[in-house]
C-alpha cells in the first residue's frame, strides 16, 4: 500500500484543497469525523465516521498513521502521536510539523492554555483567523509533501 492522507476533518478549511492535490498525484484520503460530513463520490476519497467520544477521531488516525501516512490537523498533540508512528504531519496553515519543532509547538500551546485559562481579560485567544495566503501555503506544503512520500 503507498501513500495516503488522511484528513483530521471537524472544522478544517483544507478538504477542497487537499482532494485537489490528491487527485493531482493519485493518492487516496480519508475524511475522520464524529459527524457526517459531504465528501467527493469518488473511490480514492473515503469518509470515516467516528463515535462522538473524547478524541476519537485523533484515536483512528494515530492507529493508522505509518510512514506512509500524511497526516492533515490541527491538533498538536495527535501531529505528536503520527509523527512518533513515522507520518508526515501538516497544519492547515501549510506549516510542517515535524519533530524539529513539535516539542516547542506543545510548549507554545500549553502556555497559551495557561494563559486562556488564567485570562479575566478578552484578547488572548486561540491561533489567528485562517488567511488566504495560509490556503495557498497549504497547497504548495501539501503538494511537495506527497511528492516526497510518492518518490519513496
Amino acid at each position: 500500500m503507498g501513500t495516503h492522507i488522511y484528513i483530521d476533518a471537524d472544522a478544517c478549511p483544507v478538504r477542497e484543497e487537499t482532494y485537489k492535490v490528491a487527485r493531482r498525484h493519485g493518492v487516496p484520503v480519508t475524511v475522520v469525523a464524529n459527524q457526517w460530513l459531504r465528501t467527493p463520490a469518488e473511490p480514492a476519497i473515503a469518509f470515516q465516521r467516528v463515535t462522538d467520544g473524547f478524541d476519537a477521531a485523533d484515536d483512528w488516525i494515530a492507529e493508522r498513521a505509518d510512514e506512509r501516512a500524511i497526516v492533515v490537523t490541527a491538533d498538536i498533540l495527535l501531529a505528536e502521536r503520527c509523527l512518533k508512528a513515522g507520518a508526515s504531519v501538516l497544519a492547515p496553515n501549510g506549516k510542517v510539523m515535524d519533530d524539529a519543532t513539535i516539542g516547542s509547538q506543545i510548549a507554545v500551546r500549553a502556555i497559551l492554555a495557561d494563559l486562556r485559562d488564567g485570562a479575566d481579560r478578552p484578547g488572548i485567544g486561540g491561533p489567528p483567523p485562517f488567511a488566504p495566503r495560509d490556503r495557498s501555503r497549504f497547497l504548495e506544503a501539501l503538494h511537495l509533501m506527497v511528492e516526497r512520500k510518492v518518490r519513496r
